[in-house]
């Protein structure tokens, strides 16, 4: 349990602190970001498989042209929502990120009545009325919807759905993704360093060292994730997701100094309230299940 706690806990954390990573790739835009981001993971989870020897799935996947498809489709998924995450921080809008993910897990949620059959208990569809009066909220202030927020939480929601249903295990699941996606943004990357419109070929060797950090930033995460998930209760680990998005916001304020005046706290505050609806409900009803 401390173990699992520990592991699941890092994993947000870095998640959380992303966004310095991010700002430190000076001279490199989003989409190249995006480009060495899957290029260096394949070769990061290359090396994890050789070292543990694991092979054996490869080698089933001719013959399972649907899961190549549904890991295609969980690719470009993760891809959009990279590319959305990655442009959000470099143009100054982390707190925005930062929504999103405070959104994702109701999304999830509302995935599962939508596309799973699920059932939602009372409790839980006022946690879902409230976070959608928060979106409101924003959407009235701004005069526009909080689109990179909605965005991520959409994208990264329907890539859970995907993976929640698939076949593979996280470490796998993540190679084939890679994997699928590595001739076009090998080839892109190629174009770009050929074309002499690539940041990383004038980037200082600190700056290219980073880009290919992007492999191990990436992975190591997501393994923690998987490995702290499976060693703690479902509830817990939702209670420590909010780690990332929080450590994101914290900062957008005080580190970058994003505008958060009172009228988009208050609508933060409305989805921080659904998020607190929707966990106490959770734990009041494994309670009464106990």
């Amino acid at each position: 349990m401390q173990i699992g706690i520990l592991y699941a806990t890092l994993a947000f954390l870095i998640w959380g602190l992303l966004p310095i990573y991010l700002k430190s790739l000076v001279g490199i835009d989003a989409g190249e970001i995006l480009l060495h981001r899957m290029v260096w993971s394949l070769v990061f989870l290359g090396l994890i498989l050789a070292w543990r020897r694991q092979w054996a799935w490869l080698s089933n996947l001719r013959h399972q042209p649907r899961l190549i498809a549904g890991f295609m489709l969980s690719a470009l998924l993760l891809s959009a929502n990279w590319f959305t995450y990655i442009w959000a921080v470099q143009a100054g809008r982390v707190i925005d990120a930062s929504l999103g993910y405070y959104i994702n897990p109701l999304v999830n949620v509302l995935f599962g009545v939508l596309f799973l059959r699920e059932r939602l208990r009372p409790g839980q569809w006022a946690a879902i009325a409230v976070a959608a009066a928060g979106v409101l909220w924003l959407t009235l202030q701004t005069g526009q919807l909080p689109w990179i927020a909605l965005l991520l939480a959409v994208t990264f929601g329907t890539y859970g759905l995907l993976r929640k249903t698939a076949m593979l295990g996280a470490l796998e699941g993540l190679s084939l993704e890679t994997l699928l996606l590595f001739p076009f943004a090998g080839g892109a990357l190629l174009w770009l360093i050929g074309s002499g419109q690539s940041g990383f070929t004038i980037a200082t060797p600190s700056i290219q060292l980073l880009c290919m950090l992007a492999g191990p930033i990436t992975a190591i995460p997501l393994l923690l994730f998987a490995a702290g998930a499976r060693r703690i209760p479902l509830s817990l680990l939702g209670i420590l997701q909010y780690t990332g998005p929080t450590v994101q916001l914290l900062l957008g304020i005080w580190l970058w100094h994003e505008p958060f005046g009172s009228a988009r706290l208050i609508g933060f505050a409305l989805i921080w309230l659904a998020i607190v609806l929707y966990t106490l409900e959770g734990l009041w009803a494994r309670q009464r299940r106990d």
